[in-house]
């Protein structure tokens, strides 16, 4: 299957998965995750109506972001993130969904060029405690939401998760329950937040019959990852 095919078939998912849970295709934003990817996959992609685009390896990434800087793309940064890199982050991406530390919240604020809007931020929560995995506890999640909120060069979005992997369906609505019912909860302190980004390829049909308002698509539409070019 072509990229456009894998799009295609992705989008009429997404379709059936809002049908089941009684909400719209259009309350569901779909990211194609292109890190290891070439350019040339996200031209095709973008030729298919991709506009959103998700990088973790940040050389890759501005390389990529300058090759396709005539296309209108909006761009992600959506992995680990060092504060010593965040400046080329600030300077470049459009949204991070990776904020794990105050520290790098200030980092990206302060390193936000002026003539750029606000950068639009999401933290990422370590819900299940994972060792392995970046993110803030859900103890630590509303320090950091407040700090988010006040800051002049950075719009907050909301939260970004990464559950840990299941195979199962009904494993997989369970955690992402758990995750919709504390998002439910930080919208009624933060009713500005309009962003759970939750779900990617083997989980989008629990994550978007869970109020995942963006789903993360990689290997669905772009097969099997390629090796990173860090």
């Amino acid at each position: 299957m072509t990229i456009a095919d894998q799009i295609r078939q992705v989008r009429l998912n997404i379709e059936q998965y809002c049908a089941n849970s009684g909400r719209t295709p259009e309350q569901v934003r779909l990211l194609a995750v292109s890190k290891t990817h070439p350019a040339t996959a996200i031209q095709d992609a973008y030729e298919s109506g991709i506009t959103e685009f998700g990088e973790s390896y940040l050389q890759e990434a501005i390389n990529k972001i300058e090759a396709c800087q005539k296309l209108n793309i909006t761009w992600h940064f959506i992995g680990p993130l060092q504060s010593n890199k965040s400046r080329l982050v600030a300077e470049h991406f459009d949204w991070v969904q990776s904020v794990d530390s105050i520290k790098l919240l200030k980092r990206l604020n302060d390193q936000r060029p002026g003539n750029l809007k606000p950068l639009q931020i999401c933290i990422q929560v370590n819900l299940f405690a994972e060792p392995q995995k970046r993110g803030v506890t859900k103890e630590q999640l509303t320090e950091l939401l407040d700090i988010a909120n006040k800051m002049p060069h950075i719009t907050l979005r909301g939260i970004m998760v990464i559950p840990p992997r299941r195979e199962s369906y009904a494993e997989q609505m369970s955690q992402f329950k758990q995750v919709a019912k504390l998002y439910a909860q930080l919208q009624q302190r933060f009713p500005q937040i309009d962003t759970l980004s939750m779900g990617m390829s083997n989980d989008m049909q629990a994550a978007i019959e869970n109020n995942s308002s963006m789903v993360r698509v990689g290997t669905g539409i772009f097969g099997a990852r390629g090796t990173p070019n860090k």
